[in-house]
């Protein structure tokens, strides 16, 4: 049984170690280094003020202009191809003229990418881009072709999708090297296989899922082979390990590092989501819906006292982005979204504030489902976590006390939920988040500790894959030696080692 686990794992090995290889110092990268993409962030840094003196329509007269039918969503005023707009679902009416956006002409793309960089589109080399390419590989961004790439001397690239008429991508030279370092080679993103979206989720999967195996049987061997009452001699003196040089590196660190490469591999596999979800039984108790208690549904009439001139006027001084028709259990405001990506409630009749208090959110949850509890946090818990501490604190945690166990934690400078959990959702918490980013309420909330303890298992896990390397090129070169003409009819067998 020992010979056969050892050969297992050798072979496994040759074939896993480059992988381990690339996933681990790939994994330091990614600490600090994503995907490039446009963040909601860089769309406001990057759009202009809304001008009040420029918007002449209300909502309601906005939506007039578009005809009858209604609506059912959001209603949102920000600015378009450099002019006030409304957005409604799927549409878009400029709020200086009433007329509606329909066709994205090429002249408007070229504005549209200058003005995200602030260069002269004159300076850029310009591409029609209908296949997928390295940066626009995410299945969310194909539907969006054709696309148009503008790269400046400087090394920025902007992508900007002709069919909405806006910056889908955006890269910088530092941008690229991070995803070459980190992302790319982790996610296994090149381009001629993530391009093929259920190929690349098996290769993924079962990859992962063979070096779960692998550093598995490496682990029990190991702890198999280690000999706590040092039967082993080495250079004359007892030990508790029976190899030398490579191999007995190899086992060292894969007793050290072992445990945490399985659990690596294994949360890895869990990111693609490999496993059924179960079922939800019919006859569970329906939960209270949490974010349409608090939400509701933007009734545009109810904005007919304040036209959005007017709260703008109210935040003058303010560097306002974004307004938006909003409510909470009924009543109506705007909310403002500044050009830091902080926010302002605007009610109708009264000054502007910077959120509700925790009372009136709280009082709206029970007044419609008295089985809600409500608390304040100010510190980031099990469940809503932020490495970056990006996220808003404090927030008010829901729990529904529900089958499932759910909480909802609400953002009172918004009144809108910014996190959920149920106890269906352990397994994603636990198993992946939990074992693959280490990210313990003990040790996530504390930097630079977390990235310290990460980046030394880290690091051991990269040595580890080393010592693999070399073995599986001794074990493939030592199979060829031997295949060749002229050589040695017998071989020691050292059924002992982890890899020859």
């Amino acid at each position: 049984m020992k010979r056969f686990l050892i050969f297992l794992h050798r072979w496994l090995g040759v074939g896993l170690c480059l992988l381990f290889l690339i996933w681990f110092p790939s994994g330091i990268a990614m600490m600090y280094w994503g995907f490039p993409d446009v963040t909601e962030a860089d769309r406001l840094a990057r759009s202009p003020d809304i001008d009040p003196a420029a918007i002449r329509l209300s909502p309601a007269e906005a939506l007039a202009a578009l005809g009858p039918g209604g609506f059912a969503g959001s209603v949102r005023l920000d600015t378009f191809d450099g002019r006030p707009a409304y957005r409604f679902p799927g549409r878009i009416v400029y709020a200086d003229n009433g007329e509606e956006q329909t066709e994205v002409s090429t002249l408007m793309v070229r504005r549209l990418a200058a003005a995200w960089t602030g260069q002269p589109v004159q300076d850029a080399i310009v591409e029609r881009i209908e296949e997928v390419d390295q940066w626009t590989v995410q299945q969310d961004l194909r539907a969006l072709r054709p696309l148009w790439k503008f790269s400046w001397p400087n090394g920025e690239q902007v992508y900007v999708s002709q069919a909405l008429g806006e910056v889908v991508q955006y890269t910088t030279r530092a941008s690229r090297l991070g995803a070459y370092l980190g992302p790319i080679p982790h996610w296994f993103y090149f381009t001629p296989l993530r391009k093929h979206g259920a190929e690349w989720s098996r290769v993924v999967i079962w990859s992962s899922g063979a070096g779960t195996v692998a550093a598995m049987l490496g682990l029990a061997v190991g702890a198999w082979m280690y000999s706590p009452s040092k039967r082993y001699r080495y250079d004359g003196a007892p030990t508790r390990i029976p190899y030398h040089g490579q191999k007995r590196w190899h086992m060292v660190l894969g007793l050290v590092f072992g445990l945490a490469a399985v659990t690596w591999a294994f949360s890895g596999m869990l990111s693609m989501d490999p496993f059924p979800r179960a079922v939800g039984s019919g006859g569970r108790d329906a939960a209270p819906d949490v974010p349409g208690i608090l939400e509701g549904r933007t009734d545009i009439d109810d904005f007919a006292p304040a036209h959005p001139r007017n709260a703008l006027t109210r935040l003058a001084g303010l560097r306002v982005k974004q307004l938006e028709l909003a409510s909470l259990a009924g009543e109506p405001f705007y909310l403002a979204t500044l050009a830091d990506g902080s926010t302002r409630i605007v009610p109708l009749d009264g000054p502007p504030r910077r959120a509700f208090e925790h009372e009136r959110i709280s009082s709206a949850l029970t007044a419609a489902a008295p089985s809600i509890t409500t608390r304040v946090i100010d510190e980031y818990d099990r469940y809503y976590l932020d490495r970056r501490r990006e996220r808003p604190l404090p927030v008010i945690v829901a729990d529904v006390h529900d089958r499932d166990g759910s909480r909802y934690y609400v953002d009172p400078q918004t009144g809108r939920v910014v996190g959920r959990y149920s106890d269906r959702d352990w397994m994603q918490r636990w198993l992946y988040n939990g074992l693959h980013s280490f990210n313990f309420p003990w040790l996530y909330n504390y930097r630079p500790l977390w990235d310290v303890v990460v980046i030394a298992f880290m690091a051991g896990g990269t040595a580890l894959s080393v010592t693999s390397l070399v073995l599986a090129w001794r074990a493939i070169g030592k199979r060829l030696r031997g295949a060749m003409p002229g050589a040695a009819s017998s071989r020691r067998d050292d059924g002992l080692a982890l890899a020859d």
